[in-house]
């Protein structure tokens, strides 16, 4: 009788919290049906009005897919609909942002908002975005190894914090702009060489199944990255990001164009022509937690690797899985854990220590850093930094975090709608961006100061007036 319409929940990670075998309509309207006298096709409406509010572009042909066909930043949308369906009295929302871009951030925070004066809804936003805690907060309690450490109003946590964890805190919010430099002194790219990553007019389409359509989900996409460079792919949920990763590593086929990767052109590659490419490129997925094996211990699945390659075993294989443990700051301890037993941050540390067994030519990382909070984020940047300047690996970095790009990328690609809009250096791009999705994306970039995102919301509400 409560779960659901008086006390609604958003979970950090959309894929183990969502019904795998069930489509995304039927869980939906079974949510709405629980709790409201209202018949199928009522519920149904109500479900799609739900997905429309949350902006899932074509929301009715939606209903008939099941949560892996949609993307990480699509399914926490889902999440959200969910929760927001039943207006419920109090909503605990879990890093509910984490998988979306600005834009649609932007828009979900604007619904918890109104939600919240129209209905009196109360709000636990558990997060470690502090850009939106500043712009939905009241009062913040910080916490540090199960005990808070400091409470008070937004104002007075931002502009004088207290204790020294929260002073450290928001010392390692990555601000927007602050690492702007004059144009080209950040090459450090080997533009020499041969890229080791190649899109040549690629096109890549999910097949029709059933009653859901093909659907397009790259087009035309021309994109490089050299050795020693990292790549910031941007955009919004849905746009094709993490397609082209996949696809990057082999595990997605392509329509048309042509595909190198470390090498090795996988265009018409078989599973065998692949074989040496698992060696050479790494992968960190979206959501750690359905990209670990939940009956295996975390230094198994990070020492997995390292075994099937090769490269150790024995007493000199665990030496190299603590290594990595320490290298994502997880205790030597965790190795007998299992996934089930860490936080969604410190699975997906698990998972970058996992793609940096091998000291690969070619690393994707997707969202990487979406499930850290900022203190363990600006320290796995620096580690990252560090590893590539040193390895000199190529990288393609997905994200929807513009600071963190602006911090680690050497060149940006901008995706809207499965298509590259806009591509160049990262102070061209984030100082002088061309496109108007390019301008409205950095626009909606949220600041780490209720001052100044009071006074942007006050300045949109007038302008919208």
């Amino acid at each position: 009788r409560v779960r659901g319409k008086r006390v609604a929940m958003i979970f950090q990670e959309p894929m183990t919290s969502l019904n795998p075998v069930l489509t995304i309509g039927r869980q939906l309207i079974e949510a709405i049906e629980a709790h409201e006298s209202v018949g199928r096709s009522e519920a149904r409406r109500r479900a799609i009005a739900a997905l429309d509010a949350v902006r899932i572009p074509e929301a009715a042909s939606r209903l008939a897919q099941h949560p892996h066909e949609l993307s990480g930043g699509m399914r926490q949308r889902v999440m959200i609909a969910m929760a927001l369906a039943l207006r419920p009295d109090v909503l605990i929302a879990d890093e509910p942002t984490t998988a979306l871009d600005v834009t649609v951030q932007g828009e979900v925070l604007e619904l918890l908002r109104d939600l919240q004066r129209d209905l009196g809804t109360a709000i636990i936003l558990i997060t470690h975005d502090m850009g939106v805690v500043a712009d939905l907060a009241d009062s913040i309690m910080v916490m540090k190894d199960g005990e808070a450490v400091e409470q008070g109003t937004a104002l007075d946590i931002f502009q004088k914090p207290q204790h020294p964890y929260t002073q450290s805190l928001l010392a390692s919010v990555p601000h927007l702009g602050v690492n702007l430099t004059e144009e080209g002194s950040r090459a450090g790219t080997t533009r020499t060489a041969e890229p080791v990553l190649s899109f040549q007019s690629v096109s890549i389409e999910y097949p029709k199944r059933g009653r859901v359509p093909a659907f397009l989900a790259a087009d035309e996409i021309n994109l490089e990255v050299f050795p020693g460079e990292i790549v910031g792919l941007v955009g919004e949920s849905g746009s094709g990001k993490t397609t082209l990763g996949r696809a990057a590593v082999g595990l997605l086929p392509i329509k048309q164009g042509r595909l190198v990767s470390a090498g090795l052109d996988i265009s018409t590659a078989n599973a065998r022509d692949l074989r040496p490419l698992r060696r050479k490129a790494g992968i960190v997925f979206q959501d750690p937690g359905s990209s670990l094996n939940p009956r295996m211990p975390i230094g198994e699945s990070i020492g997995e690797p390292l075994y099937l390659a090769g490269e150790a075993k024995g007493s000199e294989l665990d030496a190299r899985v603590e290594d990595l443990l320490a290298s994502v700051e997880l205790p030597r301890s965790y190795r007998n854990r299992y996934p089930h037993e860490l936080s969604g941050g410190q699975r997906q540390r698990v998972g970058i220590a996992r793609a940096l067994a091998l000291t690969p030519e070619l690393l994707v990382a997707d969202e990487p850093t979406s499930a850290l909070d900022v203190s363990v984020q600006a320290r796995f940047l620096d580690l990252l930094q560090e590893l590539q300047q040193r390895l000199q690996f190529a990288c393609l970095f997905i994200s929807h975090d513009l600071a963190v790009v602006d911090i680690l990328a050497h060149r940006i690609a901008v995706m809207h709608r499965g298509r590259l809009v806009e591509q160049g250096s990262r102070d061209q791009i984030l100082r002088n961006p061309q496109d108007p999705y390019t301008q409205r994306l950095i626009a909606a970039v949220p600041l780490p100061d209720p001052v100044a995102q009071r006074a942007r919301r006050e300045q949109r509400a007038a302008t919208k007036d």
